[in-house]
């Protein structure tokens, strides 16, 4: 029986339909094999990467991306190693003709980069453009980095980043609880430099203001945005810390000693404020500043938590 259900599958495969649809199958092979080989090729193809903003060229090189760089914008900020790699200009005023130069195949920034023509030229040239919105919370961070990861066919080193910036994020939330406990929220004031103008204070809504929540302080100034003021006007608010940035692309090699001679030389009226009477002045890299809640703002609220910890540590002695 098992010998005559064999020959029955053998004689239905020889018959002439079994064997033309076969034909077929075998003609329609090599054109299966080429659209699979073009799929496997568009997921593995060179990138040849534009990153404009700070905050996400970070996250670039935190994803092993830094060898599809081509170029980065003024406010990022690369490693010696990378320094074959071509300078754009600013992230919101960005030239078509520089970055079509450079024949990219992905240009990533902020949702402010820019300008709109630049970024429409851009597209109608087949260059992929992706704008990744500006992280407020955790969760636009992360979203953030499954795009920019699926985009530089990353995402096997999007998980453990991800993991990463959470065990950080909770580390403040943690840290921010211990200086609770010390029954006073230290007042911060920022300070934005810039040369020639008068010194602007970074109020509500703005980076500075992320990094202050996320230290587990106070933003002493009250108000929305950036507002210029006298030295007068910094005195009355009587800060506890004052943090100070600047417009500068270079990191600021002065320790916090100099920095605090320096800015009390400019202001003297200053040294007569909590801040300037114990010396708890303290710079922030301007990278930290650009595109929200990222791996530098996250960086800098550490070193401040830790820095507030340990003052009122030694305040409580």
């Amino acid at each position: 029986m098992l010998f005559q259900a064999a020959r029955y599958r053998f004689n239905k495969l020889s018959q002439p339909t079994d064997s033309n649809a076969f034909n077929k199958w075998l003609c329609l092979l090599p054109a299966v094999t080429a659209l699979f080989s073009f799929n496997a090729w568009s997921a593995t193809q060179d990138i040849k990467l534009v990153s404009a903003g700070a905050g996400v060229t970070e996250l670039v090189l935190a994803l092993d991306a830094a060898d599809e760089l081509v170029a980065v914008d003024a406010t990022s900020y690369v490693p010696e190693q990378l320094s074959s790699v071509a300078k754009l200009g600013y992230h919101r005023m960005l030239s078509a003709e520089g970055i079509m130069a450079l024949s990219p195949t992905l240009v990533v920034g902020s949702d402010v980069m820019g300008p709109e023509t630049t970024l429409n030229v851009l597209k109608q040239a087949n260059i992929k453009v992706v704008q990744l919105p500006s992280s407020a919370d955790e969760q636009q961070l992360m979203s953030n980095i499954d795009t920019l990861a699926q985009s530089l066919n990353r995402t096997d080193k999007a998980a453990p980043l991800k993991q990463e910036l959470h065990q950080r994020l909770d580390k403040l939330n943690k840290q921010k609880q211990q200086l609770s406990q010390h029954n006073a929220q230290p007042k911060i004031l920022f300070m934005l430099l810039q040369e020639g103008r008068g010194a602007r204070v970074g109020g509500k809504g703005t980076a500075a203001d992320t990094i202050i929540a996320l230290s587990g302080a106070k933003n002493i100034a009250d108000f929305e945005g950036y507002k210029t003021l006298s030295q007068e006007g910094i005195l009355a608010l009587q800060p506890d810390v004052i943090l100070l940035s600047n417009r500068s692309e270079k990191t600021d090699s002065q320790t916090n000693s100099q920095t605090t001679h320096a800015l009390l030389k400019e202001m003297p009226l200053l040294a007569h404020t909590p801040a300037g009477q114990n010396g708890h002045i303290q710079t922030l890299a301007p990278q930290a500043l650009l595109g929200g809640l990222g791996i530098s703002a996250i960086g800098a609220a550490e070193t401040l938590a830790d820095a507030l910890l340990t003052q009122g540590k030694t305040a409580g002695k």
